[in-house]
């Protein structure tokens, strides 16, 4: 297995060539000008939606491959007016100077399956798009249906990988070129790249950082592919996990659970659904924790007032197997404005005993 690049871990299912291969399908030109330039020009077609996305467009346009057509949902209504805005994707192929398509449907429309078999490329590289592929477009182009999936495949399948990899306490994530294939992100691995979850990643801070690794290793996948050093691997589906689309109730906090797991699930959900619990009757949003330590044992849900802490009790730590406190560092109570713990203390009034998620 060779490994290219630094200080992220690269991992590359590939065989060393010391020659670049025309793969079949390639032109001659083409071909002397992949040797000639050192660099790889090739027709592409973009599919993506969200600002995850983006930066891999705009590596690909700046690694001087042509984007012919970039394909993306149809504008949505978005933010209080509910006015209809473009996608993160429309916006950078607008400003980028590419043209752009926003089928309403893909799998039977005729019209769209005749625009792509007219621009022929290459490859069809896909991020986010958030629609399932069809085989006719899998079929499409000689290098296929190339996607960037948030995970080191076969782990984290699915919608959500980066939310659910912190949510679950992985120290080790990564991003993954594949080959798209019939199954829910089931293809051939391409290229893969480690990088570290750090203990204060959200999935807000981790999306982008994903996406910039993910960016430049779509455009070595390319070169590799056309090298002829990178080699499909297929996955192994026994080492496989989901990660599903996230639903509101994934905020919900479960005192049962340790409190370093509550703190992850809080860091992985960001900014949606978040976390949460029941106040007095009222939904209670946690914005900040941390974890802690209370003078007096808490049964999971218990509230204890420290001075100007707001602790909660929670589930026994796996490891110790003793009893877990979280400290709620800043809250929003349903209909009201994001507050500090002392805040809450000074204007609600819990007290000690008191029970959250009831």
């Amino acid at each position: 297995m060779a490994r290219w690049g630094g200080g992220a871990k690269d991992l590359l299912f590939a065989a060393n060539y010391n020659a670049a291969i025309a793969l079949p399908g390639m032109t001659k030109s083409r071909e002397l000008e992949s040797i000639n330039s050192g660099r790889i020009s090739m027709i592409l077609v973009f599919s993506g939606t969200p600002s995850f996305a983006v930066p891999t467009l705009e590596k690909l346009a700046e690694a001087g491959h042509t984007v012919s057509l970039v394909v993306t949902q149809p504008d949505r209504p978005r933010g209080r007016g509910m006015e209809m805005a473009p996608s993160p994707v429309k916006e950078a192929a607008i400003r980028l100077g590419l043209s752009v398509l926003q089928p309403a449907a893909i799998k039977n429309n005729a019209e769209f399956r005749d625009q792509l078999t007219a621009i022929a490329p290459d490859a069809i590289i896909v991020v986010g798009y958030g629609r399932i592929i069809p085989q006719w477009m899998i079929d499409l182009p000689r290098l296929g249906n190339l996607n960037l999936h948030a995970s080191l495949l076969p782990k984290y399948r699915g919608a959500a990988p980066i939310q659910w990899a912190i949510a679950n306490g992985e120290a080790v994530t990564g991003v993954t070129t594949m080959r798209i294939d019939a199954g829910l992100d089931t293809g051939d691995i391409l290229m893969q790249r480690e990088t570290p979850i750090g203990p204060d990643d959200t999935a807000e801070t981790l999306g982008p950082k994903l996406a910039s690794i993910g960016a430049d290793l779509m455009v070595e996948t390319l070169r590799g592919l056309e090298s002829g050093q990178v080699r499909p691997a297929p996955q192994d589906h026994s080492q496989a996990t989901l990660a599903p689309i996230l639903k509101k109730e994934d905020g919900r906090m479960d005192f049962a659970r340790s409190a370093k797991h509550l703190l992850n699930r809080l860091r992985g959900f960001q900014p949606w659904p978040g976390a949460f619990t029941i106040f007095r009757g009222k939904t209670l949003q946690v914005h900040r924790a941390r974890p802690a330590q209370s003078a007096a044992t808490l049964s999971p849900g218990q509230v204890a007032i420290e001075g100007a802490c707001l602790l909660v009790g929670c589930g026994k730590d796996k490891e110790s197997r003793t009893n877990t406190t979280i400290e709620l560092l800043e809250i929003q109570l349903e209909g009201k404005r994001r507050m500090t713990a002392q805040e809450f203390i000074n204007g609600y009034r819990p007290k000690s005993g008191d029970r959250l998620g009831q």
